[in-house]
């Protein structure tokens, strides 16, 4: 079974708003996706379909991924430091950040209005940067390490999946 979550900040570096202001509701919502989704899958529902290998006396492992993107790479590698840092402090198995090629949204426009004078143009691109680390651990751990300060314009997306 696998689960995947979406979040970040809605709001860019140019906001009104700060960092400070922003982290608690960031990671307040991280902490409750991860929340809903561990208490989603009983126990009992295992036993009933007859799947095997369900440990009670240990808690149960996950495979999370945590997918972040960003245009600003500065904020995205803090994050990932943070994430990296947190979760080598509980002693977990990480792999990451594993950079993933940048996207390069281009566009071109003509610059007059009319079809007269010489041809000029305006290039725009923005690049999308995106990191993946992939943890294993229980969800109630990962709850601990996703509550760390969410840089504004790094979106967060958690796929967690039972092993």
């Amino acid at each position: 079974e696998v689960r995947v979550m979406r979040m970040g900040c809605s709001w860019g570096p140019s906001s009104a708003r700060s960092v400070t202001d922003a982290s608690p509701a960031c990671c307040l919502g991280v902490a409750n996706a991860i929340n809903n989704m561990t208490t989603a899958v009983k126990p009992e529902a295992y036993k009933a379909a007859g799947k095997v290998g369900l440990e009670e006396e240990g808690p149960q492992e996950h495979r999370i991924r945590i997918t972040l993107t960003s245009k600003n790479v500065k904020n995205l590698e803090k994050v990932c430091a943070d994430l990296i840092k947190g979760a080598k402090d509980k002693k977990l198995k990480v792999k990451g950040p594993v950079r993933m090629p940048t996207k390069v949204l281009r566009i071109t426009t003509r610059k007059g209005a009319s079809g007269q004078g010489t041809d000029t143009f305006d290039k725009f691109e923005m690049r999308i940067h995106k990191r993946l680390i992939d943890l294993q651990s229980p969800a109630e751990v990962v709850k601990q390490i996703t509550s760390i300060s969410i840089e504004p314009g790094v979106e967060v997306e958690v796929t967690i999946q039972d092993l």
